[in-house]
């Protein structure tokens, strides 16, 4: 239920507000406050929502002070960490929102090789502390991306081809549940739970914490990007392939097909022109790494290349450039169980359609890590996905929504046959529902619903990709 929250009239909401307000370290902030549409604003600048009150939370006993409140009052609750996904769900119109963006805190742990991250902190965050100690874990490809929320849904990045998911590399959480307990979940305590979290989002409860596993990783990597003109996309996509099929766990190859962006690197010459891109990690042994970039320096004549021996924080911002807070965006994604020359067929001849400079065909690795586990290992299951398409709209005026998101739908209906039938959580867009949902989770989908009932039986954890009760 959306509310109402009028301060100056003395409602019994509004005595609960002030009542609320008391017990918070954080701000409440209602509309019109200072800051109130600084903390509603959210990564897709196409979600434009007006909660009415947000709690910026400091702390555990505001999470807490949070969700009794809006259990108490019936009113939807929605929850912004990193508030970086497609959907927007991170904020509801007329909604209570529990905005976690001030809880940035991160531990390492050299000695046992693990981190604990707060609830609101970046994929750049964890990443410099535990560089410190040439350490990392298996995050995400844009560092301006909540960890949280990354981590809840399965999470892959560059390190997925040794360590698989995020979720895998999780050894415990903090939550709050639905009735504003405290509990942690690992394989020894509420492992019912542990097993949901790990992929099944935030339908159980609010994470305050989450501890990752370690692994030594730079702080020195070989990797960056290095891009073509577009007429050679069938050549660059083909070695791509071949390489992708045989690669090393160490080595990671993103390929993308879009509009060159004026960006130093890439020669001016062809900014503003269509490119076939690879942004490629090697993160073993330097000597090793160069070896396996040999078949991509040997393409020759590329238009921009800064593959080199880098930081790998500055491999893990790479991309950060391409997703501005505030564009407009809509996607499509699928699993794929191998990149079939097909699909790169089809990849080439709808990048050409375009619609905006911004958008693309972006296909990224998984491989032998996600595989090495079982599917029920985690709720995130989809074992056998070895690389996921993403076809990311992007575009900057509202009045070109229309045309951008049909440009995504059609060469997604054209993708889609490639598909293991699975999808990536994270990259659903908020249009859709339970289908998508269920193909999202497969067979694990039956023991969510079991989870969900145990945990939030009356479904006050429903802003997000939500796991229906009942038949």
């Amino acid at each position: 239920m959306a509310m109402n929250l009028d301060t100056s009239a003395k409602t019994p909401e509004s005595q609960a507000l002030e009542m609320l307000r008391t017990q918070l370290r954080g701000q409440l902030l209602l509309p019109g406050a200072d800051g109130y549409n600084e903390a509603r604003a959210v990564w897709n600048g196409m979600i434009d929502r007006r909660p009415a009150a947000i709690i910026r939370c400091l702390g555990v006993s505001d999470i807490v002070a949070g969700v009794n409140f809006a259990r108490q009052q019936e009113a939807t609750l929605s929850i912004k960490a990193g508030g970086h996904n497609i959907s927007g769900l991170a904020i509801g119109d007329g909604a209570i929102t529990l905005d976690l963006s001030l809880m940035r805190g991160v531990w390492t742990d050299p000695t046992t090789r693990t981190a604990r991250a707060q609830p609101g902190a970046l994929l750049g965050d964890i990443d410099r502390e535990t560089q410190l100690h040439g350490l990392a874990t298996a995050l995400g490809f844009v560092s301006n991306t909540g960890a949280s929320g990354l981590t809840l849904g399965g999470g892959f990045g560059y390190l997925s081809r040794r360590f698989g998911w995020t979720s895998d590399n999780v050894l415990s959480m903090d939550m709050v549940t639905a009735d504003g307990r405290m509990v942690r979940a690992s394989e020894n305590e509420n492992s019912d739970l542990f097993w949901a979290l790990r992929g099944g989002g935030g339908n159980f409860g609010v994470v305050s914490s989450i501890e990752y596993q370690l692994f030594p990783v730079g702080p020195e990597i070989l990797g960056g990007g290095i891009a073509w003109p577009a007429e050679r996309a069938a050549e660059i996509l083909e070695m791509y392939r071949q390489v992708s099929a045989s690669a090393p766990p160490e080595f990671s190859l993103v390929a993308v097909l879009r509009i060159a962006p004026p960006a130093p690197w890439l020669a001016k010459e062809i900014h503003g022109k269509p490119i076939v891109a690879l942004f490629a990690c090697h993160s073993g042994l330097i000597e090793e790494g160069v070896t396996a970039m040999a078949p991509i320096k040997g393409m020759g004549s590329s238009v921009g290349d800064i593959v080199q021996r880098r930081s790998y924080v500055s491999q893990q911002s790479l991309l950060d450039a391409t997703q501005p807070n505030g564009r407009r965006y809509y996607w499509k994604s699928e699993y794929l169980s191998s990149v079939e020359p097909g699909v790169l067929e089809l990849a080439i001849q709808h990048a050409q359609r375009m619609r905006s400079p911004h958008s693309a065909i972006v296909v990224f690795p998984l491989g032998p890590g996600v595989q090495q586990r079982s599917d029920n290992h985690s709720a995130v299951g989809n074992r056998d996905a070895r690389f996921v398409f993403n076809i990311t709209a992007s575009w900057d005026k509202a009045e070109d929504d229309a045309a951008n998101i049909d440009w995504a739908r059609s060469a997604w209906r054209d993708m889609r046959k490639f598909s293991t039938g699975g999808t990536y959580i994270n990259f659903l867009t908020e249009e859709e529902g339970d289908e998508r949902i269920k193909a999202a989770y497969g067979k694990n989908h039956a023991r969510l619903v079991q989870a969900k009932t145990a945990w939030d039986p009356r479904n006050l954890f429903r802003m997000n990709k939500n796991i229906l009760l009942g038949p």
